[in-house]
């Protein structure tokens, strides 16, 4: 069983030091009695902690849908820019939250946070072919004929250097407004795909990914289930 100290310092609330001090003030309970023993072990499934007063969130894996707003980085840190991680409070803002899928500076929409690294494999990698929606505006009004390349493939390059093939598994776009399904989600790859025809993206929107649409406004998020993305009949592969 995983030690008192520990399970309080991944939760952020401080160095080993810091937590140690809490436990000497008497401000940390397990199952409503005063702990003084640093190192003592606890089972997070069955004993109840507390700090201060509030009740520990422990569970295993925790899965966020979120949207996010224009003008905030997707990473935990920055010395330029706030970071997503701004919107996300307690109880959730303990957890050592991943990104699935990041979206660049100056786009917005869907994303996926989550404990589980496992899930982001299943999200992120080429491989598995997840669907990504986005909705586009670009600089001008599409001709039809343009984006056929797009429907056929395209060749980009990786920030390694690596060539890829760059497919719109769908593409319907009505003036300078177009809706695109990719299963994959380089870096850039949306803006890259239509720089390629000619078109510059002004606004990009991630509007589903999977399963799971977007249903928030700028800045909120919510818990949601791993069916939520894969659907009742998901296999774990």
């Amino acid at each position: 069983m995983p030690r008192l100290d520990k399970i309080l310092s991944n939760l952020k609330y401080g160095s080993r030091k810091d937590v140690r001090n809490l436990i000497k003030k008497g401000s940390v309970l397990v199952n409503n009695d005063i702990v003084k023993v640093f190192d003592m072990q606890v089972d997070p499934t069955y004993d109840k902690i507390s700090v201060n007063g509030k009740p520990l969130f422990l569970k295993e894996n925790v899965i966020l849908s979120f949207y996010k707003p224009k003008g905030f980085l997707s990473s935990h840190k920055d010395s330029l820019h706030l970071t997503l991680f701004e919107w996300i409070k307690e109880p959730y803002q303990r957890l050592d939250l991943k990104i699935a899928g990041r979206l660049d500076l100056d786009s917005e929409g869907l994303m996926i946070l989550t404990t589980d690294g496992d899930l982001i494999h299943r999200i992120t990698h080429p491989k598995k072919h997840l669907d990504k929606i986005y909705e586009v505006i670009l600089d001008k009004d599409v001709e039809e004929a343009s984006l056929e390349p797009l429907k056929i493939g395209v060749l980009l390059k990786d920030p390694h250097g690596e060539t890829y093939n760059a497919v719109a598994k769908d593409l319907v776009c009505r003036n300078e407004k177009c809706r695109i399904v990719i299963d994959e989600g380089k870096f850039h790859q949306v803006k890259l795909m239509f720089k390629k025809i000619g078109y510059e993206v002004l606004n990009l929107k991630r509007i589903q990914i999977g399963n799971l649409k977007l249903n928030l406004e700028p800045g909120q998020y919510q818990e949601i289930n791993i069916e939520d993305i894969f659907g009742d009949k998901d296999d774990g592969n």
